[in-house]
């Protein structure tokens, strides 16, 4: 099972001290927060593509790096990294192939009930579940909603950049969608 090679994996870990060549500390030493996408292909590739290491800077992720509530946790940990965590720009990083690029909300709410999820349990969600599951059909545009809404949060200050990139998850080419200094 998985969690008991985990667990193994993490005994040896702690006792060969290998945790110390990752050793740093919560203040981002390049000062950027990132929302990108939580693809598989993203875990290793984007601070190799991007010239980070552990500790350079704070990275979030979401299905598709979408953000749709000003309000909720994802904002609210940007928010965080700026006020509190010496973050002074913003990333948001999406990338091509994206599983949320035409997701279907039929198909998926199909698959949330094979999974055994009542109908009534989708019907009483407080949101549209059609909506909140909706993917998008570009991924510039995708990018450059999230960087709109973020860059105009009433509690970011005017003078954090805000940036729009997209990644390719196979050669790690980055595109310029907005460049937040302009």
């Amino acid at each position: 099972m998985l969690l008991e090679d985990i667990l193994m994996h993490n005994h040896a870990f702690v006792e060969n001290k290998d945790y110390e060549a990752y050793v740093t500390n919560s203040v981002p030493d390049k000062h950027a927060v990132i929302l990108t996408c939580m693809d598989t292909r993203l875990t290793e590739l984007l601070p190799k593509a991007m010239n980070f290491k552990n500790g350079d800077v704070k990275i979030l992720k979401t299905a598709g790096a979408i953000i749709k509530n000003p309000y909720g946790s994802v904002m609210r940990s940007i928010l965080v990294a700026v006020h509190a965590l010496q973050a002074d720009e913003v990333y948001v990083i999406g990338h091509h192939d994206c599983g949320m690029s035409s997701l279907d909300a039929d198909e998926f709410l199909e698959h949330i009930k094979a999974h055994g999820i009542e109908e009534e349990k989708i019907t009483n969600l407080p949101v549209d579940a059609y909506e909140w599951f909706e993917g998008f059909d570009h991924v510039e545009d995708s990018v450059k909603s999230s960087v709109d809404l973020i860059e105009n949060h009433p509690l970011l200050p005017d003078d954090v950049p805000v940036h729009g990139l997209v990644i390719d998850p196979k050669t790690g080419k980055i595109d310029v969608v907005i460049n937040g200094y302009q």
